[in-house]
């Protein structure tokens, strides 16, 4: 099959598409051919050797296709299903991907749409649930229009949660459509909030990893109010929680999901497509920033 893969660190041309044997299904999950795949901004983090240490590897953790082969017990699905999921050996930017967990594709989407959810569903859900994020709570997402930014929203709109959410002028009205209060970021965006939550917030996502944990300490009340995914040396210069999945996943939350869809209550656009051939070209856009929603590479 065809995989990307990168043998050193470097810029985007570093990635290539080469040949690997075809990856075969374990006890309790499965194989597909792939259609869709997510792109994330830890594959580029991964590219530039700022995550892993070993060499080659491969990219790809999430991706969407249709189930070519069982591994030994499965019987919720069955060869020809449609399905998303998590690639847990980050080999999903490839024609064939291992699936250890997996949904149903929602009927309402094509691959790409359900490519783009496994990381940010999970992802937010995680970071909510470990908050605690719940029905009264006020919530300020930093870096709210981006994929896992506006599933946390939704996501926590749905558990009753008041959200305020930083973004730029561009992005503004996007948040409020979702339902979110948006205040633009950099200086001054405390007093931005304070103007719409005078007491503070109750609780703090950090999705941007933009150096603005203080601030959201002084606005939570205290850097145990507060959570980032996004900026590790941060959060340890100030005692705030940083969640990457080494503390657990959320992976119940792809079974959640596709009703939430289907009944029109959750969305997360395809901010753009690629060819699998052009990954370097999708690492080059993610890199630029901005991206309202998912980038995805396309597979056949």
């Amino acid at each position: 099959m065809k995989a990307v893969r990168f043998h050193r660190f470097g810029g985007p041309e570093v990635l290539e598409l080469v040949d690997l044997p075809d990856p075969r299904p374990g006890p309790g999950q499965v194989r597909i051919a792939v259609r869709a795949a997510g792109v994330n901004a830890s594959d580029w983090k991964k590219r530039q050797g700022l995550m892993d240490e070993e060499l080659p590897q491969t990219l790809g953790y999430e991706a969407a296709g249709v189930v070519d082969e069982l591994g030994a017990g499965v019987l919720d699905v069955a060869v020809g299903d449609r399905v998303f999921g998590f690639c847990l050996d980050g080999a999903a930017q490839a024609e064939l991907a291992v699936l250890a967990h997996y949904a149903p594709v929602p009927p309402s989407l094509d691959f790409a749409g359900a490519a783009a959810l496994p990381a940010a569903v999970e992802t937010a859900t995680r970071a909510l649930d470990r908050l605690g994020v719940g029905s009264g709570s006020t919530l300020l997402v930093n870096g709210a229009s981006g994929s896992v930014g506006s599933a946390a929203v939704q996501l926590a709109l749905g558990r009753g949660a008041r959200v305020i959410g930083t973004a730029g002028p561009a992005n503004q009205e996007y948040l409020r459509s979702l339902g979110a209060e948006p205040v633009g970021y950099g200086e001054g965006m405390v007093e931005r909030v304070r103007a719409l939550a005078p007491d503070g917030v109750d609780l703090a996502l950090d999705v941007a990893g933009s150096g603005v944990l203080p601030e959201l300490i002084a606005l939570a009340g205290g850097p145990g109010q507060v959570l980032t995914v996004a900026d590790f040396v941060g959060a340890r210069d100030h005692g705030v929680r940083f969640s990457r999945g080494d503390d657990g996943r959320a992976l119940h939350a792809l079974a959640g999901i596709g009703e939430l869809i289907e009944a029109g209550r959750f969305s997360l656009p395809v901010a753009g497509t690629f060819p699998l051939a052009d990954v370097a070209r999708a690492h080059r856009a993610g890199e630029a920033g901005h991206a309202r929603g998912k980038l995805v590479l396309l597979v056949g």
